[in-house]
Formats: structure tokens, C-alpha cells, sequence
């Protein structure tokens, strides 16, 4: 299982044009061509922070002409095209590379409690960084901001926890013909079964780390790799102390978390996302930089919690 950051395709130092998306998409999908050449089963799950925070900008810009689409709408229309991105990057590099295997998108459901109470309260950044001028006017208009990890003024969107993927017996059979399948892009669009109209959509979005690990428990995965921006999990991260962390027990990771010194918009959930598939049954989590995903693989580098070291 492979979550990968949204951030990988629309990077915050440049414009988030196509052109520049498809680039990157290019890019991050080289490393996943080695693994698909060793045999791995492999499901992709990447974020749109970035993008669904640009897609509520064109609402806002087209209201006066098309009625606005709600966020839950928003994920899954990413996850449609950021998904093509991948695929037919990955697609073209494994053809370049001579490797015959499948790639597919399937657009998927994330479960989640509709009394969720994290369904009232916004953690999760959106979007680009805005100005504080912005920020202002964004609270006026009734949207939550807030400052990110960095300190930076961004969109906040509530993030329930994910209880399951809808889809994954149909992962489960892409996967047994020996496809490479993108899905729960963006986390998926959340969902509640309703008793009276079965499935009903929330506006929300899912951390996507979160739904990798538990859609990497649904289809019994032995590796969930987070692969993300910096090398790995970092203990005394913003001070002239940091040193990466090479291996990490579930209960050490725990311990980090309750310390109370990690972002609940950046490195928090991945290092929850990845103790959590561990202790449901996981072989190993590994959090590192896109770049290096066969090295921390290997051990190489990245950090890898286990359940004992």
C-alpha cells in the first residue's frame, strides 16, 4: 500500500497548473516501477489537499454562473482526474520500462460515523497558503481557517475517522489479476450508511494516510508505505537537535504522539496511520521521502515501525 501526498503534484514554491501536476506525476510514479517489476502487489492511494482547497476557489470565482458543487463532490472529482494523472504516468513508465502490468483508477467510498466528532471540528488544511488579508476574508464568508504545521494561514475542513473502504472487494479482485490500482484518491469522498437510504455523502475530507492504513488492514497488506516530503519521522523536528528516526516500536510511536509535539494537519497522522496498521496485524509501516521508496523498503532509509524492534 502506497499513500502518496498531494503535495508531491502541486508543490506550494510554484503555480498548480496542469502542466506542472503531470510533471510531477511523471516523476513520482519512478520508484513505483521498481516495485511493480519485483512482483508487489500494489494499491496507490494519493491526497488533494492542494487541489480540492483550488476546486472550492473556482466555486467560489463560478457561483454568480454554475451552482457550486458540495466537498464531498469536490474529493471524488479529484480523485477522477489527479487518478488519470497517475495512471497514465505510470502507465507510459512501465511501458519505457518494459514491465506488463495493468494500471486502473477506481473512484471509491470512505466510511465514516456520521456523529464522527471530529464532523465538527476543522483540523484538516486545504488549499494553498493565504494571506492573513485573505484568511480574514475567507472567515467572513463563513469557512474555516486556520494556521498549518508551518504556520501558515490555510482552509480547514473537518476529517472524520475512516471505518472502512466501500470498495475494497473490487481492489481485491483488481488486485488478484495483477493490476496496479489507484483508489481512495484523496482519502475517497466520506460516506454514511444511512438506515433508510443506505449510502449518503458528507462534505468532509479524509486524511488520506488514515484510509491507506485501514484499507491496507481490509486487504491484509504485509507493507503500508506513506511516502511524503521529508526523510523520515524526525524526533526534536524544528530544532538544532532533530535527528531521523531509523526504527520506531508501535509503542514508541505512541508514546511520540501523546508527547503532544506533532501537527494534527501533518506528520501526526501518518505516524497514527502507520502504528495503527501495525497493531491491526501489519508486517511494517514505513514513512519516507517519495523519492526513496525501494531504499526504505530495503531499510535503507525513511524510518519503519514495527511491532518490536
Amino acid at each position: 500500500m502506497l499513500a502518496l501526498g498531494g503535495n508531491a503534484l502541486a508543490r506550494a514554491d510554484e503555480p498548480a497548473t496542469v502542466t506542472n501536476q503531470f510533471r510531477h506525476a511523471r516523476e513520482s510514479v519512478a520508484p513505483i516501477v521498481e516495485l511493480a517489476r519485483q512482483g508487489w502487489r500494489i494499491v496507490i492511494v494519493h491526497g488533494n489537499g492542494p487541489q480540492v482547497g483550488d476546486e472550492l476557489v473556482r466555486n467560489e470565482a463560478a457561483r454568480k454562473v454554475v451552482a457550486p458543487l458540495p466537498l464531498g463532490v469536490l474529493v471524488a472529482e479529484t480523485a477522477g482526474w489527479i487518478g488519470y494523472m497517475l495512471q497514465q504516468s505510470l502507465q507510459n513508465a512501465l511501458a519505457a520500462a518494459r514491465v506488463d502490468r495493468e494500471v486502473v483508477t477506481i473512484i471509491t467510498q470512505t466510511l465514516v460515523d456520521r456523529y464522527d466528532p471530529a464532523l465538527n471540528l476543522p483540523t484538516k488544511p486545504i488549499g494553498h497558503a493565504v494571506t492573513a488579508q485573505e484568511a480574514a476574508r475567507i472567515r467572513e464568508a463563513g469557512r474555516a481557517v486556520g494556521r498549518d504545521g508551518a504556520g501558515e494561514w490555510r482552509r480547514m475542513a473537518t476529517s472524520p475517522q475512516p471505518l472502512g473502504v466501500v470498495e475494497f472487494p473490487l481492489i481485491e479482485g483488481l488486485l488478484d489479476l495483477g493490476a496496479l490500482v489507484i483508489a481512495a484518491g484523496g482519502g475517497g469522498p466520506p460516506v454514511y450508511q444511512d438506515p433508510l437510504l443506505g449510502l449518503e455523502g458528507l462534505d468532509a475530507v479524509v486524511d488520506k494516510d488514515r484510509v491507506s492504513a485501514i484499507l491496507a488492514s481490509q486487504l491484509s497488506a504485509e507493507v503500508l508505505m506513506i511516502l511524503t516530503n521529508v526523510d523520515a519521522v524526525f524526533e526534536g523536528w524544528g530544532t538544532p537537535q532533530a535527528r531521523p528516526i531509523r526504527r520506531m516500536t508501535v509503542e514508541q510511536a505512541e508514546s511520540m504522539m501523546a508527547g503532544g509535539s506533532l501537527d494534527a494537519g501533518g506528520m501526526k497522522p501518518k505516524i497514527e496511520a502507520a502504528a495503527g496498521f501495525v497493531r491491526r496485524g501489519g508486517a511494517r509501516a514505513i514513512i519516507a521521502r517519495l523519492s526513496e521508496g525501494p531504499a526504505a523498503l530495503r531499510g535503507d532509509t525513511g524510518t519503519t515501525i514495527t511491532r518490536s524492534t
